[in-house]
């Protein structure tokens, strides 16, 4: 640890934010889309196809859910780094094994759940960039986690 504790909120907000927007670029690279249309894509969670006609409010509405399951996700994992000390020690070995666990919930759980009611027909390709998204992702939450205060020194 570097000595200087963060807050678990300042955590929180810091890994989801910041890993939420990155996954946004991610996948409009990933699938050579605007960041606008992955914005509608996400509300189609909610709206399906009809998120596309929604025009710049159904945008809005995919970044906000955008970042409330980032900021779950993010919580989560801070939780969890509070209480087992290895999480934060080991914070590279820790976010990798939560990328890997996101990509299989957001896309075996999440995504067939949602109003899309998909599962996922990755090529080789597509799944090594996804889930090298969801590395990244949990390597974000992990870095701004590491120094969180345990609950124990709380």
């Amino acid at each position: 640890m570097t000595g200087k504790s963060r807050s678990a909120v300042a955590a929180i907000l810091l890994g989801g934010f910041v890993a939420g927007t990155i996954d946004i670029g991610a996948a409009a690279l990933i699938n050579t889309r605007s960041p606008v249309f992955i914005l509608h894509a996400i509300a189609g969670g909610l709206l399906a196809m009809a998120s596309f006609d929604g025009g710049m409010s159904t945008a809005v509405l995919g970044l906000v859910l955008q970042w409330v399951m980032s900021l779950i996700i993010a919580a989560l994992f801070v939780l969890a780094a509070m209480r087992i000390g290895t999480f934060r020690t080991h914070w590279l070995s820790a976010g990798l094994g939560y990328g890997v666990g996101i990509f299989f919930v957001m896309n075996y759980v999440v995504v067939p759940l949602s109003a899309w009611h998909r599962f996922p027909n990755f090529t080789p390709l597509k799944f090594g960039e996804n889930m090298l998204a969801m590395l990244l992702f949990g390597l974000i939450v992990a870095f701004f986690a590491r120094d969180v205060t345990s609950a124990r020194r709380a």
